[in-house]
């Protein structure tokens, strides 16, 4: 079978040189035909590079990249703990260097240029097996919630896989009938190759997959600091705190990235001049995270927040729970749902508050509409119209102006297959089982119209994330966290040692620059705290 090209750096090439530094760090060895270098579903596999042979990707008993020497394997996973989503099998005699997780990271910190090549290779390699349907098979019907959670937990998680609908693709009935599993018990979940999960819970399917899940609670186990969402601005609070050397625990309920993690991409972060992915932002600061010792556990969700002898105790949604001196909370906030009849009704049948690569599929030549005139919605315009056949912004102002930055209005007045619509509001919506089509007024002249669409997302400003709370820490008058007053340190609430970030927070700006901004400043402050 021919090598597999390289793929916009996914698949670079070593030199001698380069792989005899290599081989400082692991073993040279030869390699035999059909010895299988590692499995899907390995757990803890070592990083491989090519001296010479040729070796073949395997998914689920399919050839699907094929590499010679020079090359190296693996994907993202080697780097954030997650098993093999594929298998490596040397299709010839040859030779590799075999190099153990652990000295891996010694040779990535010691040698930058071979650390950015690697994690820049492996974080396209991601997104390679996103597109192809790789990894793990979600089964179902798009009419059940569960598949909705499932898929959409798997799309934020980033996690490669593909959903076969029990409605449309045939299949998914042969392949049910194969394993016995009767139409009405799904959706099932098949991980490496052939472990069924029966409608799995998050947590559940999390533990499967190699995600951080739940210490267990450990009475005298207090941490430094604890911080509640794995957002930008938690992401941030969470490696400046580990990098400083405090016992830093990071939970979050659904996936890493918060919003921010939805956005295709975001153009305007000092750094980036090409824009970055929120998913591939999310993805280096969990690398980082892990670096410095900071532990992840998602998904948990916490549920309270207690103060007991000088320390603070959160509860999870598990009936766990954590204590630590100090607290940053970083939940976030939530897109509001408009005032529409049959909304809920078309919740995941059309109706989306996120335009992830996952919604985008399916866009492909249809007709959508954005409701919102802000950065998220400019973002998710330009994403999907590389989809769409034509995507309709409806802002309720006469200019997106208002809220959305320039460069955003600027590309899509260029973009052909984005047209904006002012004054505009959504008013009903049409279809049978699936969202066919939306009925909009013109606010001003009461006018209305019918426009076909087979997605909606809605973007039109957020709610904070703060149920969870439950008057434990002051809010202001629209339910955001206060912070500063009185006594208290800057980003403080009226709890000493907790602190609030990010867009949680009452007068926050909502931007990603200013969450990961006030997370790194937050942790000096948590310093201030534990030494006073």
């Amino acid at each position: 079978m021919q090598e597999t090209p390289d793929l916009h750096g996914a698949y670079p090439r070593l030199d001698a040189d380069e792989i005899a530094l290599v081989a400082e760090y692991g073993t040279r060895r030869p390699a035999h035909r059909d010895e299988v270098l590692f499995s899907e579903g390995d757990p803890d596999y070592d990083f491989y590079v090519i001296s010479a042979g040729t070796v073949a990707v395997v998914e689920s008993g399919e050839v699907i990249r094929v590499h010679s020497a020079g090359r190296f394997l693996g994907e993202l996973g080697q780097l954030t703990g997650q098993p093999a989503f594929f298998t490596a099998i040397m299709q010839e005699d040859g030779e590799v260097v075999a190099v153990p997780n652990a000295r891996l990271r010694e040779l990535i910190a010691r040698e930058p240029w071979f650390g950015d090549m690697v994690l820049r290779a492996y974080m396209i390699r991601r997104s390679l097996l996103i597109e192809l349907g790789a990894g793990l098979r979600i089964i179902g019907s798009r009419f059940s919630p569960d598949t909705r959670r499932l898929r959409d937990f798997a799309a934020r998680n980033r996690l490669p896989h593909r959903w076969i609908d029990l409605e449309e693709d045939d299949e998914a009935e042969s392949l049910l009938r194969e394993l016995g599993i009767p139409a009405g018990a799904t959706p099932v979940v098949i991980v490496f190759g052939d472990r069924i999960l029966r409608n799995p819970s998050n947590p559940e399917l999390a533990r499967v997959i190699g995600l951080p899940t739940p210490e267990p609670a450990a009475e005298e186990n207090v941490h430094d600091l604890i911080v509640i969402g794995a957002g930008p601005a938690g992401l941030a609070a969470a490696v400046y705190g580990a990098s400083e050397g405090l016992d830093t625990l990071v939970f979050d309920a659904i996936a890493t990235g918060g919003q921010a993690g939805t956005s295709s991409r975001i153009e305007n972060y000092l750094g980036f001049p090409t824009g970055i992915s929120g998913g591939e932002l999310a993805e280096r600061a969990v690398i980082q995270c892990r670096k410095f010792g900071a532990r992840l556990s998602i998904p948990t969700e916490a549920t309270g927040l207690d103060c007991t002898d000088g320390s603070y105790g959160i509860r999870r949604l598990d009936g766990g729970f954590a204590r630590s001196r100090s607290v940053v909370i970083a939940t976030g906030a939530r897109y509001r749902r408009p005032n529409v009849p049959r909304l809920e009704e078309f919740e995941g049948r059309g109706v989306y508050y996120a335009a992830t690569e996952l919604e985008a599929l399916s866009c492909r030549q249809r007709p959508v509409i954005i409701v919102g005139g802000g950065n998220s919605a400019g973002q998710a315009a330009l994403f999907l119209a590389r989809q769409a056949s034509l995507v309709r912004i409806f802002i309720r102002g006469g200019d997106l102006a208002q809220d959305m930055s320039r460069y955003l209005i600027d590309r899509i007045q260029q973009e052909e297959a984005v047209k904006v619509h002012v004054h505009t509001e959504v008013r009903e919506l049409l279809g049978d089982r699936v969202l066919e089509a939306v009925v909009a007024e013109d606010n001003r002249t009461g006018e209305r119209r019918t426009f076909d669409a087979s997605n909606l997302f809605v973007f039109i400003g957020a709610d904070p994330c703060v149920g969870w709370l439950a008057g434990s820490v002051e809010l202001d008058e629209k339910g955001y966290v206060r912070t500063g007053r009185g006594d208290a340190l800057p980003l403080e609430t009226n709890l000493a040692g907790v602190f609030a970030v990010g867009d949680v927070r009452s007068g926050s700006i909502k931007r990603v620059a200013s969450a990961v901004g006030e997370g790194s400043m937050a942790v000096r402050l948590v310093h201030q705290h534990l030494s006073g």
